[in-house]
């Protein structure tokens, strides 16, 4: 595995690769709607913005139909469902095991917690991932349509609570290294349930826009498992020739249109491009040791056909995949000529040529490793931004002094001044050009968020030393390789000696075996920002990379 072309070695090399790195990154602007053009924020989703005023957190989010309080006149919700273990933790909710009191039926719960919505727009957002889960989870063909099924939605004091059927067969990384043998087939397989969930989105009128391995589970263990797409948090309903605005995402996965601020369902195939090279190769096509230099890899677009195992792959994938990853969503498949392209179409007759220990292994780390950071988001994900970007907004409403929604330049100035953040004119005048998304010459709250990004990034001091802790079982200030095995262990497939050893290699600075404090820093802010794993945060911190690139 000392040859593991891995994550962490690529990213090494980019930072040898920056000093010979080209400052400009986009290609120059050329008409409204071209590709390569970074659009204002005026489209669909930045000229309806939405109202951030005071939101009774006791206030309904779903219709009057689903609320299943006391008071309600449904069945309480905890007479209907046993809540069991916890499978999951997001910024906003846990999922647990569940049992159906009636019938026995085994069951997954995700509780998005009332006290975990501080917007307006959060509860918005619940409320759509709802509507999207149930008109996905109505689609004939029952238990065969990809899509991870709603059971019931419904609403109480605590939150909102997604009864769906439960995954239990593991991730998708987690399948392909549980098999001796990988072939360019068994990844085709893969490739047209992923294609079919796309196809099946847009056909209904819904981008995904979070497409990503650990969006997809396995319904159960047995071989012929079906693959589910699961969290539809980011979805959004289009209309044909709508285009969005705001930056979301996961770093490595999204478009450049995504990027430049103007794309629309052109988006999913691209993402779904880059889990078809990770599946055949086991490494992403762009890599960076940041957020930045991963969108700079993305914008430039360099792929790379030449290394192992891709020689030895079809050409009728490598042609797929060339097409899902046109750098021009114009001219990129659509999601429909993606099901039918030959390699997918033709998935059982693919290559039963082993693709090598090499692809598995990489994947294997990969997979690891971001299991390695996500363990360690879990523990501050859930009280990091969220708390901080509320500081930020009411820091707004204190320094609109007129209370017309928006800061001016003297507000701004003034602002930052009382509230410690000193910035020379001149950067403060730059600031407000750079956020003021609608060139008004002022800022509403979103755009002062994303400003104060900026100027202030969130200390690292108080949260990072907590997940440490976590793996630091014994306190002697270092992760060893048996308290790394124990915490990324959990399950059947938990990673093997050699992985956890691959993982300390890749950490480990001194080279004395195991991580210390500092190089697990290093490690968490390494390729895209540990903080992301906040929504909010990686919808600030995003959409502030994007105006930076477009400068």
């Amino acid at each position: 595995m000392g040859s593991c072309y891995s994550v962490i070695a690529a990213s090494r090399m980019l930072q040898m690769q920056r000093r010979r790195t080209a400052a400009t990154i986009l290609p120059a602007p050329t008409s409204d709607g071209e590709p390569g053009r970074c659009s204002p924020d005026n489209g669909s989703d930045s000229k309806k913005k939405r109202k951030q005023g005071k939101w009774r957190r006791s206030a309904p989010i779903l219709g009057e139909a689903d609320q299943c309080g006391p008071s309600a006149s449904g069945d309480c919700f905890a007479k209907r469902y046993r809540l069991g273990a916890e499978v999951g933790r997001g910024e906003f909710g846990v999922t647990r095991r569940c049992e159906c009191v009636a019938t026995g039926e085994a069951l997954a719960c995700k509780t998005i917690r009332r006290k975990r919505l501080r917007r307006r727009a959060d509860a918005e957002d619940v409320r759509r991932e709802v509507e999207i889960l149930r008109r996905m989870s109505g689609l004939e063909g029952g238990e065969a349509v990809p899509v991870v099924r709603l059971r019931e939605a419904c609403e109480d004091t605590k939150g909102v609570h997604l009864v769906m059927e439960l995954c239990e067969g593991g991730e998708l990384f987690d399948r392909i290294f549980a098999r001796s043998h990988y072939t360019e087939r068994a990844a085709a397989k893969i490739g047209r349930t992923i294609a079919q969930v796309v196809q099946l989105f847009h056909d209904n009128g819904v981008v995904h826009r979070d497409l990503k391995p650990e969006n997809f589970l396995f319904a159960n263990k047995s071989e012929e498992s079906p693959l589910k797409a699961i969290d539809f948090g980011l979805s959004v309903y289009f209309k044909p020739g709508e285009r969005f605005t705001e930056v979301v995402g996961s770093g490595i996965y999204m478009a450049p249109e995504v990027l430049m601020r103007s794309y629309g369902p052109e988006a999913d195939v691209w993402s779904a491009g880059i889990i078809f090279y990770i599946l055949l190769c086991g490494v992403p096509p762009f890599w960076g040791d940041t957020d930045e230099r991963i969108a700079e890899s993305i914008i430039r677009g360099e792929i790379n056909f030449e290394r192992e195992p891709w020689p030895k792959v079809s050409n009728t994938a490598k042609d797929l995949v060339k097409k899902m990853l046109d750098p021009d969503p114009s001219t990129r498949l659509t999601a429909k000529q993606v099901f039918e392209h030959p390699w997918l179409k033709n998935a059982d007759k693919a290559p039963n040529v082993s693709l090598g220990a090499l692809v598995r292994s990489r994947l294997k780390q990969f997979s690891s490793m971001n299991k390695f950071k996500k363990k360690a988001l879990g523990i501050v994900a859930k009280s990091l931004p969220v708390e901080e970007i509320d500081n930020y907004t009411q820091m707004f409403h204190t320094m609109d002094k007129d209370k017309d929604g928006t800061l001016t330049l003297e507000e701004l100035k003034e602002g930052m001044r009382i509230n410690g953040h000193p910035v020379p004119d001149t950067e403060i005048q730059m600031l407000l050009e750079a956020g003021d998304i609608d060139g008004n010459g002022t800022l509403d709250c979103e755009e002062f968020v994303t400003v104060l990004l900026h100027i202030k990034k969130m200390s690292n001091e108080e949260y990072l030393p907590k997940a440490f802790k976590y793996f630091d079982k014994d306190g002697n200030g270092y992760i060893e390789m048996e308290e790394l095995m124990e915490a990324l262990g959990d399950g059947e497939l938990g990673p093997d000696e050699e992985v956890v050893k691959d993982i300390i290699r890749d950490v480990d600075t001194d080279k004395d075996g195991r991580i210390s404090y500092e190089e697990f820093e290093v490690m968490m802010k390494s390729g895209s920002d540990w903080r992301n794993a906040s929504r909010q945060f990686s919808k600030a911190n995003f959409s502030s990379l994007s105006h930076k690139l477009c400068q």
